[in-house]
């Protein structure tokens, strides 16, 4: 797995503690891509892989959105809202446009890729109650 820059030793130990595949790379942005992700049942796969994009400034600055590859479809057939496709690493990724809010803020020194990924999970769920 490629490490193309360093993450803080908090979001290691916790991608390392999750037996998370895990990669990080430098493609238009830095990205943190996690292998084998498992999602939600209702979806049309098991497991894809995430792309999460770290911003400069990050861990102060956010990590905001998520992207998947394959692209993520609902068992149901329903339409997922807020989606585009983005190019990382020469592959198209799903980018799935959701954000934190005001009730939900960025905490700087708390927050990080471990509650970026219950976020995820959050939206994955939450999903099948919007449609």
């Amino acid at each position: 797995m490629r490490r193309e820059f360093e993450l803080p030793e908090e979001d290691v130990d916790f991608l390392n503690s999750e037996k998370f595949k895990w990669e990080t790379i430098v493609s238009s942005g830095n990205w943190v891509i996690i292998k084998d992700f498992p999602i939600s049942a209702g979806y049309s796969l098991n497991v894809v892989d995430v792309a999460l994009k770290i911003d400069p400034g990050y861990p102060i600055s956010q990590i905001d959105m998520v992207y998947f590859n394959p692209p993520v479809l609902r068992n149901d057939s329903k339409i997922i809202g807020a989606l585009s496709s983005c190019v990382i690493d020469s592959k198209n990724w799903q980018r799935w446009s959701r954000h934190r809010t005001g009730i939900n803020p960025w905490r700087p020194e708390v927050d990080g890729i471990s509650t970026h990924i219950s976020l995820v999970n959050y939206w994955l769920e939450r999903e099948f109650g919007l449609r």
